[in-house]
Order: C-alpha cells, then structure tokens, then sequence
C-alpha cells in the first residue's frame, strides 16, 4: 500500500513524523505537505501562476515535497502532477479538532475531499491542540476500526477526530454544528483581527461529531460526501414538478 501524507499545518509540523513513522508499519509512505501553514484555506487551489514543490530531507527512506500552496494542491499535485499511484491519502494528524461546520474552513479535511474527487480512499485525522503530540498512538486502533468494519469499501472519505486523552470508544457521527466563532477587533489603519471565541452549546443528541468529541469524549469517525446537494429539498421539489 502507498500512502500519502498531507496536512495544513505544513511540512515541519510535529504532528508529521509520529505519523510517518506509523505508516511506515502499513506500507510505503510519501509526504507531500505545504511548505507553511496553510490552516482555515479550505479547498482552496491554484490556477492561476506556478507554484513550488521541492523535495525536502524529512525522514529517512520517505520521499517528501514542500509544496507552496494548500493541502488540497498538495494532493492535486501527486495525483494529477507526478502521477503517483497512491491507495490511501491521510491527512493530519491536525493540531485543531475538525468537527462541526468547522469543516467547511478546513485544509485538513479538503485534502480528503480532493483525494476524494480523484478516486483516492482518505482519511482526515485531528485532534485538540492539548492532546496534539500524543495523538498518533491512538492510530493503531483506528486503523484496527477501519479495518474490522472495511469501511474504506463502504466509502472512500472519512473525518476522525480524537478527544483529549484520546479513546478506546468509537462512534460513527454526522456533521454537528458551530463550535467556535469570530469576533472582529479594530486596529489602527483600518484594520480588524479576527478573534476566535467558544460557542459550543451541548445538546441531546448522541449522533453529532461536536458532542461525542467533546461531550463524550469519544473517538468520532464521520463518513464525508462530495454533493453538497439537499437532497430532501431536491426531492420535494421534484415531486412538485419544479
């Protein structure tokens, strides 16, 4: 098996070689990550000038490549742009849970839709920033989950996030909602700084990534879908003739 290794962190994150030091137990590892963080980019890609991809020293016997752009080019390159034959992009381990409408902002996770719109099984894996340079000894056991339930023939995109501590429980979620915001502060020269604050509210449901994450403290595997169609609209709508 050949791996591909992202992330929105960049390159030189330390999340990076505990990771690469896991795949290598799985099969041929690869990094292709950004040269500098590329955090909140989203699936944001370049189209309109040239950028840099340069191999780097990372790790013995692992071909890396900095690349000056985001986590979404970064797969878009090896796929598309060197032609490696890649059966499992993995990207992460984030430091920053991915959870909620979180996910539309991002680098991490559209690195899997890419991988996805390419016919690449991937996997987005994330984490709080306290428990960030543990994180990757939770990775056997959801490889072990992966596996046991061949969820990769089930579908090919998955987001997991790991609560601080980590978990031996996991559970399958959908996507939950806003878990942080942004309030704007003014600067001098007609500048604002944005401003991240909390507001996570709890709520019964067990089904939601945000609150097994969080709440339960719980290992969240989440299935991920390109079409971004609503499709109980759709259907309504068709059924009205429109």
């Amino acid at each position: 098996m050949r791996i591909l290794i992202t992330n929105d962190d960049g390159i030189y994150a330390s999340g990076v070689l505990p990771l690469v030091k896991w795949a290598q137990t799985k099969g041929e590892v690869i990094v292709v990550a950004p040269k500098v963080e590329q955090s909140a980019k989203s699936h944001g890609i370049e189209i309109h000038k040239s950028f840099e991809a340069k191999q780097v020293d990372l790790f013995p016997g692992v071909t890396a490549l900095a690349v000056d752009s985001t986590p979404a080019d970064c797969v878009r390159l090896a796929i598309l742009g060197l032609k490696m034959e890649i059966d499992l992009v993995i990207s992460g381990i984030n430091r920053g849970l991915n959870i909620g409408r979180d996910i539309m902002y991002s680098g991490t996770v559209s690195a899997v839709f890419e991988a996805g719109n390419l016919g690449v099984n991937a996997m987005a894996v994330s984490t709080s920033p306290a428990y960030y340079e543990a994180a990757a000894e939770n990775m056997d056991k959801i490889w072990d989950y992966f596996v046991r339930y061949d969820l990769f023939k089930k579908n090919s995109m998955y987001n997991v996030n790991i609560p601080t501590g980590g978990s031996d429980e996991f559970r399958v979620t959908r996507q939950g909602g806003n878990y942080y915001s942004d309030r704007f502060q003014p600067e001098e020269n007609d500048m604002y700084m944005p401003c991240g604050i909390d507001v996570f509210a709890p709520c019964a449901s067990k089904e939601f990534d945000t609150d097994a994450v969080l709440v339960d403290k719980v290992i969240s595997v989440m299935p991920l879908t390109l079409d971004r169609t609503d499709l109980a609209l759709y259907r309504t709508l068709k059924e009205e003739n429109l």
